[in-house]
């Protein structure tokens, strides 16, 4: 009976043990993603400086990276983590979200170790081809620009009306237009399975009613629909 007792108390550490990488894992993608719809909510609420409502309106796909790590002098190593929601079959409303990496790219000036919150809206059907393939360096497949920032696009310079995906960026309480070109964005399959218990492709995820949004996921969804708004499809 004991020796049952002590197995039965060592399964259990151990059991313990090994969930304990996977919880923290499942905090840290929850906390990732509380960030990304804080970032989202704040840039738009920044009066005239903001993404512009029209241009959101139009986009076809939204990546936020909350807490983009970068280093160096002018130039310098790159990473972070991120999710990328796009709309729904027949374009009502957002799916839930895929986890992704971003690495790399030119960010223009930059001092020491930084911290930068950045938004890339897709607007076309080219550049979600490419977001949504397993490994797509931007400005590859679809010509990336600098987003305008306002209340409205309309007023802004053409530079940006043909690229494919528009990014922006917000350091130190500064947010505007910046160009992302030659950073590499991944799918984050590991990330993907700690939101849905399995190795999900991002395609899979924001194409496909059956996935469920996870519980975590669902504040940034709300913020995406307060702010953005598209008449559904016939």
């Amino acid at each position: 009976m004991l020796k049952d007792g002590r197995f039965c108390c060592h399964f259990v550490v151990a059991f313990c043990l090994c969930a304990l990488p996977l919880f923290g894992k499942s905090e840290a993608v929850a906390e990732r993603l509380s960030s990304a719809s804080s970032v989202f909510s704040e840039i738009m609420q920044a009066p005239d400086k903001s993404i512009p409502r029209d241009l959101l309106n139009r986009a076809e796909c939204v990546v936020v990276v909350p807490g983009l790590k970068s280093g160096g002098f002018l130039a310098g190593a790159k990473y972070g983590k991120g999710f990328i929601l796009c709309r729904r079959q027949g374009g009502s409303g957002w799916s839930a979200p895929g986890s992704i990496r971003i690495e790399g790219g030119s960010f223009g000036f930059q001092l020491g170790a930084e911290e930068t919150d950045v938004i890339t809206l897709v607007m076309n059907d080219q550049g979600v081809k490419a977001v949504l393939s397993s490994q797509y360096t931007l400005g590859g497949q679809a010509d990336v620009a600098a987003g305008p920032v306002g209340r409205s696009s309309s007023a802004q310079t053409s530079g940006w009306m043909d690229a494919g995906i528009l990014s922006y960026s917000r350091l130190r309480g500064i947010f505007a237009g910046v160009s992302l070109q030659g950073a590499t964005l991944r799918v984050n399959l590991d990330d993907n399975q700690v939101l849905y218990g399995k190795k999900f492709d991002n395609r899979e995820i924001v194409t496909s009613h059956a996935v469920r949004t996870p519980a975590a996921a669902k504040q940034l969804l709300a913020e995406l629909n307060r702010y953005s708004t598209r008449e559904k499809k016939a």
